[in-house]
């Protein structure tokens, strides 16, 4: 047990090295850096794809996205018309940040404005590893339940945001949205959480305005 307490405590120390150093990068190009995480299904591709299609018209946006197996999800954000890039981790259920700087090492990043990162769907490991990233935005769908803050504490604690996705369904699914607002903010007291449809596009401009803020904050 000592053993494997030294050899992770010896991979996060390097991947916060290179994360300080991709996050320095990220700023002096002056792009902004956000990555989405959430579990299997909850809707993180379907609310990327939406989003870069919708700021590509005033923004320079780029996407990188990874999975454990297949580019079926860059295929399909390719469609925005975006640069995307494919990370493909085989066992690692998450993304790290050497990962990040090797999949960017020949972009022009002072030619964005924006880089989205889609992380592996899970909710444990990504917790633990720092990407560089300006802000990290963790999706849950109403389909879900209410209890995912409350089973996955660390995940929401390490996020900026919530993102609480497939709110059309809400009523079919009898979601409890007072109940997942109450769970969140005993986790992280103060969190901004905001509630969209990708597919109807119900509060999707409150996500795009939270975005450019930070962007412009940033």
């Amino acid at each position: 047990m000592t053993r494997l307490v030294e050899v992770r405590t010896r991979v996060l120390k390097q991947n916060d090295t290179v994360a300080r150093r991709l996050r320095s990068r990220f700023e002096d190009a002056g792009v902004s850096v956000a990555s989405l995480v959430s579990s299997p299904g909850a809707g993180k591709t379907a609310l990327l794809e939406r989003t870069l299609t919708e700021l590509i018209g005033d923004f320079r946006v780029a996407a990188l996205v990874g999975d454990l197996a297949t580019d079926n999800d860059a295929k399909r954000l390719a469609r925005s018309g975006a640069p995307i890039r494919q990370i493909t981790t085989g066992t690692v259920c998450h993304l790290e940040a050497a990962m990040i700087e090797e999949a960017i090492a020949d972009w022009l990043l002072e030619e964005l404005d924006f880089l989205f990162i889609e992380n592996v769907g899970n909710l444990v490991c990504p917790a633990t590893f720092d990407l560089g990233e300006a802000r990290r935005v963790v999706l849950c769908a109403a389909t879900e339940g209410e209890d995912k803050p409350l089973k996955y504490p660390t995940i929401f604690n390490t996020a900026d945001a919530a993102v609480i996705t497939k709110i059309d369904l809400a009523q079919a699914v009898e979601f409890d949205a007072a109940a997942m607002h109450r769970n969140i903010q005993a986790v992280r007291p103060g969190m901004t959480v905001l509630e969209v449809s990708t597919k109807t596009g119900q509060h999707f401009s409150d996500w795009l305005q939270w975005l450019t803020s930070q962007a412009a904050e940033h």
